[in-house]
């Protein structure tokens, strides 16, 4: 397997970063996109990564935020027939809360009705193409996380904490092991390791990529979360994106080797 940053908020090139995440993943000749970032900037830094978009099989939406779908539309001018897969409870119902207001952080509205018959909904694990599965959380009372993150959706009238049954990981079965891919972890990196492993109880759990969302996380926070995952034994965490750079040097501090940085244009081979 090899996996390929597209939009990443850090670049070392001159590849255009943005806050946001984008990855295209190659797995025994199969090709596929994991999110399109907050832009079309994805698709330009594809294209001087020599990467074809056309060739992608299909395309998998990690969760309804908008720094991970708004390039959708960039993506089906791109690609004009592959299918992208989301959870069934992805909605255009997004919304932060910081100091008592409410700001929209979902997908663009509109585009779930303007690209529906390229959208698949997808429940429970999912196998998407052999060896490469979408897995849902299957941890219980999440909602308490979207409270503290400031996370909410909108129903109706009412304003319900996130439960993020919208997020999904990607896990994709490797020689080394189950490769986890989870954009931003929203349920919790640790939550998302163990519902790997209790999905795959046979098989070792080798890493996961993506953000860990802990950029507003105190220096306690992170050093319990660093604990936790060291506990489930895995042997690489490739992060960036919403982790953020003071969060990721404490990760670094606790786990040492087994942390590595996201950045636009990296190259991930298992």
């Amino acid at each position: 397997m090899t996996a390929r940053i597209l939009i990443d908020n850090n670049t070392q090139s001159g590849l255009i970063p943005e806050w946001g995440l984008s990855v295209w993943i190659e797995h025994n000749g199969r090709k596929f996109l994991l999110d399109t970032g907050a832009s079309a900037r994805f698709a330009e830094n594809a294209a001087q990564m020599g990467l074809n978009l056309e060739e992608a099989e299909f395309a998998v939406l990690s969760h309804a935020h908008y720094d991970h779908s708004d390039g959708m539309e960039a993506f089906f001018e791109k690609n004009r027939t592959a299918p992208m897969y989301l959870r069934k409870g992805a909605g255009e119902n997004c919304f932060s809360r910081q100091e008592k207001v409410y700001r929209y952080i979902g997908i663009k509205e509109g585009y779930l009705e303007k690209f529906k018959d390229r959208l698949v909904y997808v429940e429970g694990d999912f196998e998407a193409c052999p060896g490469v599965t979408l897995v849902p959380h299957k941890t219980r009372d999440l909602e308490t996380l979207g409270r503290k993150a400031g996370m909410y959706i909108k129903k109706g009238s009412a304003w319900l904490p996130d439960s993020f049954s919208h997020e999904q990981s990607l896990a994709v079965d490797t020689e080394r092991g189950m490769m986890v891919f989870n954009s931003c972890s929203h349920g919790g990196a640790d939550n998302i390791i163990r519902e790997t492993a209790e999905t795959w109880p046979d098989r070792h759990i080798y890493g996961i990529v993506g953000g860990l969302h802990l950029f507003r996380s105190s220096d306690e926070e992170v050093r319990a979360l660093a604990g936790r995952i060291r506990e489930t034994g895995i042997e690489v965490v490739y992060t960036g994106h919403c982790t953020g750079e003071h969060q990721f040097e404490i990760l670094k501090e606790e786990l040492g080797d087994v942390v590595h940085p996201l950045y636009t244009g990296l190259e991930i081979a298992v």
